[in-house]
């Protein structure tokens, strides 16, 4: 084989493993787990933004004090959100990878601890059917950010992800948990 081919399959792999996402071990099977809540693990906040093939129509809002002016700020927001996740998507294709489900996950520990990350869900075509993706840390303290993104293929092949939960894992016990209103 020429260096030449050999060096364009590597990018080309290199290419689709980063095309994959947000890094997280994607779970064959989700097996429940005991459940030991902590008060030392916990969730802090929750970002969820749903990027879809459709732009949302800008609406104009009057301020409030009656002088007539309008003001774009709800939108502002939005429409910065979806310009952040679709930077660098060029082409069409490039573009329809980057639609689907992104949630950010803000959590903390008070001690040092060995954290798994794991956020079950539920998506549109798949009704009943529980996924999971989960993102291990070692030796965390303090104030921690976890992204997941259900993004691409798995988005446009599945449908829109309609519960899900997100669980902080320590020695295989969850200690902390948190979840959408639809989440059985």
């Amino acid at each position: 084989m020429k260096p030449a081919t050999v060096i364009l399959l590597a990018l080309l792999s290199a290419g689709s493993v980063l095309a994959v996402g947000d890094g997280a071990k994607v779970l064959p099977k989700v097996n429940p787990l005991p459940v030991a809540l902590s008060d030392d693990l916990q969730f802090r906040k929750t970002k969820l933004f749903l990027l879809s093939e459709t732009p949302p129509k800008s609406r104009r809002s009057t301020l409030s004090n009656g002088t007539g002016q309008t003001m774009g700020i709800a939108e502002a927001s939005m429409s910065f959100e979806r310009t952040y996740r679709m930077y660098g998507a060029l082409t069409a294709a490039d573009q329809r990878q980057r639609f689907g489900n992104y949630f950010d996950f803000f959590w903390r520990t008070k001690r040092p601890a060995n954290v798994t990350v794991r956020l079950e869900y539920r998506q549109d075509k798949l009704r009943a059917f529980v996924q999971a993706r989960e993102i291990s840390y070692q030796n965390v303290k303090g104030n921690q950010k976890t992204e997941f993104a259900v993004i691409g293929d798995d988005y446009l092949n599945d449908g829109r992800v309609v519960s899900w939960r997100c669980l902080l894992i320590e020695n295989g016990r969850i200690v902390a948990e948190n979840r959408s209103y639809l989440w059985e």
